[in-house]
């Protein structure tokens, strides 16, 4: 063990401690989280292997790692390089932000069921999509800011209505639910007034899909996710204190408000690039954060793991809806098929505590 590692028991973890210059600069990495993380991201490859594979076109694995590597066969070099992985990408990075999202908002509400899907979010974020896309006909840039608006009109309306003297965690989650089912009864009427192509395509891109999606929408992903991801990495760390209540987190130096509503916009953000790229995404936000807690076998939140869950996720749900029954699903199908028996199991869960 050099001068800049240290291995040390913390609550019964093992916790290794990256020195940089002196002890005021270091970082504390969580054992089983950093094995959990790569035991995750192996598990990742693979499936990207697997999907670049996989198409009208099969290629076998050697040839799919040599066309990574290699390009000088444009054939190859189009379809492994141009058409699959840049979708392969966007699959991980967004199922990303969705894990990482579905973290801060269980985290805050201290319930497994309060994901941005549940509580409205992310319908939220739909509406805004929806009218810029039926009344504005507006873009790819223009459809991201109206998600992001809607996204962050719905939070501040929830929050509002369940504040009473503070937030508490179930009355976020019940008045969440009830504005999700008013923004999902105006996005349907909104859809059923539009001209009839219009509404079509946004009943599509509704569903949350993938397909189609290529290089143009990757790269302001991946300008989105290098800000957002480490900012909400930096910005995390009174979630501990949250999770123990207000009290104890204004007693350990956390303005508990400010705090809550920066992680609050964060998540709502990283919702909408998902929504704006590629329609609502149900139920990978819901999942994700608890797959990485039973992982890591961790009381509090893991929002690096829970990305990394969600990405994994999404990865396996979209070559599922690829190629699993024959015929090409839209993502959010196949999420809502799956998330769906995992949140009667929470339901059902909750209801006996």
């Amino acid at each position: 063990m050099n001068d800049h590692e240290k291995t040390v028991v913390e609550f019964g973890r093992s916790v290794l401690r990256l020195r940089c210059l002196s002890e005021r600069l270091s970082v504390r990495v969580d054992a089983a989280r950093l094995v959990v993380g790569a035991g995750i991201l192996l598990m990742a490859g693979i499936v990207t292997i697997t999907s670049l594979m996989s198409g009208t076109y099969p290629i076998p694995a050697i040839q799919v790692v040599r066309t990574l590597l290699d390009t000088e066969d444009e054939t190859l070099r189009m379809i492994v390089v141009e058409w699959r992985l840049p979708r392969v990408a966007l699959a991980f990075l967004l199922g990303s932000c969705l894990g990482m999202s579905g973290a801060i908002f269980q985290s805050l509400t201290r319930n497994p069921l309060g994901s941005p899907d549940i509580i409205g979010f992310s319908a939220g974020s739909y509406t805004g999509a929806l009218i810029v896309i039926l009344l504005f006909s507006g873009g790819y840039y223009e459809t991201a800011a109206g998600a992001l608006v809607g996204g962050i009109a719905t939070a501040s309306l929830v929050y509002l209505l369940a504040w009473r003297q503070g937030v508490q965690g179930c009355r976020l989650i019940i008045v969440g639910i009830g504005v999700a089912a008013m923004l999902g009864a105006f996005n349907a009427w909104m859809i059923r007034e539009a001209d009839l192509q219009v509404a079509m395509s946004a009943a599509i891109w509704g569903a949350g899909s993938l397909n189609g999606l290529g290089v143009e929408q990757l790269i302001p992903v991946m300008l989105a996710v290098a800000i957002l991801v480490p900012a909400t990495l930096l910005f995390s760390r009174p979630l501990r204190q949250l999770e123990m209540g207000d009290d104890m987190a204004r007693a350990s130096g956390v303005d508990a408000n400010r705090s809550r509503l920066v992680l609050m916009v964060l998540g709502v953000a990283l919702t909408a690039i998902v929504t704006a790229a590629a329609g609502p995404i149900s139920f990978i936000a819901l999942v994700a954060p608890q797959i990485a807690r039973r992982l890591t076998r961790s009381a509090g939140p893991t929002l690096g793991t829970s990305g990394l869950a969600g990405g994994l996720l999404l990865l396996i749900a979209d070559w599922a809806a690829q190629h699993a029954l024959g015929v090409q699903l839209p993502v959010g199908v196949m999420t809502v098929s799956i998330g769906g028996l995992y949140f009667l199991f929470l339901l059902l869960r909750e209801g006996r505590k």
